[in-house]
């Protein structure tokens, strides 16, 4: 009995459709390419229930004849290559013919396309790569694809699809990405009859500004650069503009999006000593190459490229850059004309100057002095008994310097031991700046204390979270805060979730307004905290749960900076409560709260 098979066609589509076709947002990037190949000038992509009904993309491109109609659908089916010799010299966006196969295999689709030179259109419907039905329609000059129930047949795959607003997200990723490669097209998207995106032809700073939104356009450093290997175009954001994600950064290479560790850490590298480790720098570069030289066939979503001499390109990228920056002046200068002043070092630089004191003893008389005087000595270089005077003291002075002393310690930095005024009470603990020490059996126990405040507050917010919704503060005047398309559905989406962790707030179209935050979070923070949540509910794929954690993490340790032990109680209030957390060791980010010098440490030292 034979063992290997050959599998049906369904499964085998199936199968082809698993590797290509892995959420939504991948049949807007097939479809939004197939467009650009079409030679389109004009394209609309319009979502309903994040793709998840429905993913419908009309351009103005050249459209299909009947028989190419037909074709489309079918396994390695394709216009851009004709021999083998092609796949070294691509210059469109798709070549495998897998796309629309992948689709139809998995979706309802619905094709209405028609010439230029022809009279009426024609309409296919597909389901399960089954041709339904083949009509003769009028319609407008391109083609339309839509495609409805994606997954219908696969419900697996469908039951692994994020929220709505994740996989929004991942579509407007897609949809972004392609429209930066081409600029001079014109591009729009709609969720849910909601205009999203308008983005008429321009320039490429038109572009890009449109995408990162309002203001970018003052953040933006151009960089041109040509050589007979690549030549270099884009922007990149002035350190300023960094952010704590990676969400704006963007390559391209002959008008293609690709991902690439080693380039980007060329820019990384360009950044030093301007951005911290915990901020990315925003940009977005063009790379024009000879196609021979690269090879975009390495993986399904081509996403990744071989470059021939990535080494070379590597090293013009990073001077590229280097040299935009310090063409704009974004390198840091000396300034000649600043006034001459004492850089203070960080950790003092918020402190209360405090004024020496000159303390005086009035009992002290060199002459009354005890101690003896160094022994005599001989030689004609010696000061002896016998060549004083008579009236001299027979005995030296003590040190001069412990007549005058200057105490220059500042009070506020000096660690006080808090002792309990009740008396019985053993306990006593030793306070010095974040550092909280208290005896025990074993050794001396250190706590430090905005961690240990972190997770005291996480846990209280988190049990207070799940029964009711968290304190909120009214503010006087509303906060007014224009957001990013995917940021504002996330904040539209998840309004109840918001609402129980204390904010309040009106959202019209991309337009945030609060009226009231938790009462934990500092109005200093604020922003840094909206822009941060955002960017990780958007780019780290987060839900209501994740959200809810994240920002109840964030309140607890925006509060736990300015928190401080003043009295004996209070520590030991304090120390109790950390020791009632199920998790006391460890702050919520996994950061050490608590360690034990023993006294064998103790006495090596």
């Amino acid at each position: 009995m034979s063992l290997i098979r050959i599998l049906p066609e369904h499964i085998a589509n199936q199968i082809a459709a698993g590797e290509v076709i892995q959420r939504p947002a991948s049949v807007v990037k097939e479809l939004l390419e197939n467009a650009i190949d079409a030679n389109a000038q004009h394209i609309q992509l319009h979502v309903k229930d994040a793709g998840k009904t429905l993913i419908q993309v009309i351009d103005d491109g050249s459209g299909m004849n009947d028989s190419d109609a037909a074709s489309c659908f079918l396994r390695h089916a394709t216009s851009k290559l004709q021999s083998a010799d092609d796949l070294f010299r691509l210059s469109t966006k798709g070549f495998r013919g897998e796309a629309l196969a992948s689709i139809s295999a998995i979706a309802h689709v619905t094709l209405k396309t028609k010439m230029a030179h022809s009279e009426v259109g024609l309409q296919l419907v597909v389901e399960g790569n089954q041709l339904k039905s083949n009509e003769a329609i009028v319609c407008e000059t391109g083609s339309s694809f839509a495609v409805k129930n994606l997954f219908y047949n696969v419900p697996a795959r469908r039951n692994f699809l994020k929220s709505d607003s994740i996989e929004f997200g991942h579509i407007q990723s897609e949809f972004e990405r392609v429209a930066l490669a081409h600029p001079e097209l014109h591009f729009s998207l709609h969720h849910n009859n909601i205009e999203i995106y308008k983005l008429p032809s321009g320039n490429l700073r038109m572009r890009v500004a449109a995408i990162f939104g309002k203001g970018s356009n003052e953040r933006l450093v151009p960089i041109e650069e040509e050589t007979n290997i690549v030549k270099i175009s884009g922007f990149v954001g002035k350190p300023d503009s960094a952010k704590k994600t990676r969400g704006e950064q963007f390559l391209f290479v002959n008008q293609r999006f690709f991902k690439d560790s080693y380039f980007n850490h060329a820019i990384s590298k360009a950044f030093e000593g301007m951005l911290s480790a915990k901020h990315f720098a925003s940009y977005c570069i063009y790379l024009e190459v000879d196609p021979a030289k690269i090879d975009v066939n390495i993986h399904p979503t081509k996403t990744e490229i071989k470059f021939e001499e990535d080494r070379f390109i590597y090293s013009i990228l990073l001077s590229s850059v280097r040299q935009a920056l310090g063409k704009y002046n974004i390198f840091p200068t000396l300034d000649f004309e600043q006034e001459a002043a004492f850089e203070l070092p960080a950790e003092i630089r918020k402190s209360d100057p405090v004024e020496p004191q000159i303390r005086v003893n009035p009992n002290y008389n060199p002459f009354q002095s005890t101690r003896a005087s160094s022994g005599s000595g001989s030689g004609s270089g010696n000061y002896t008994s016998a060549m004083r005077p008579a009236d001299y003291p027979q005995h030296q002075p003590e040190d001069w310097a412990n007549f005058y002393q200057i105490d220059e310690t500042p009070r506020a930095a000096e660690a006080t031991l808090l002792e309990s005024e009740e008396s019985g009470n053993s306990n006593q603990y030793l306070i010095h700046e974040n550092f909280l020490f208290c005896p025990t059996k074993s050794g001396l126990l250190v706590i430090n204390i905005r961690r240990a405040r972190h997770r005291i507050l996480f846990d209280e917010l988190m049990r207070k979270f799940v029964i009711q919704a968290l304190d909120a503060q009214q503010l006087l005047f509303p906060i007014e805060k224009e957001l990013e398309p995917a940021a504002a559905l996330i904040w539209k989406d998840q309004q109840k979730l918001w609402n129980q962790l204390g904010f309040v707030y009106q959202l019209e179209a991309t337009a945030l307004s609060i009226e009231a935050v938790p009462t934990l979070l500092p109005a200093d923070a604020l922003d840094q905290c909206i822009d941060e949540l955002t960017n990780k509910a958007h780019y780290q794929d987060l839900e209501g749960g994740d959200i809810a954690h994240f920002m109840v993490d964030l309140l607890s340790r925006n509060a736990a900076r300015f928190f401080q032990l003043k009295h004996q109680e209070e520590a030991a209030f304090f120390v109790d409560s950390l020791f009632q957390c199920e998790q006391h060791a460890f702050s919520p980010s996994g950061k050490s709260i608590m360690h034990t010098l023993t006294f064998d440490e103790l006495s090596k030292k």
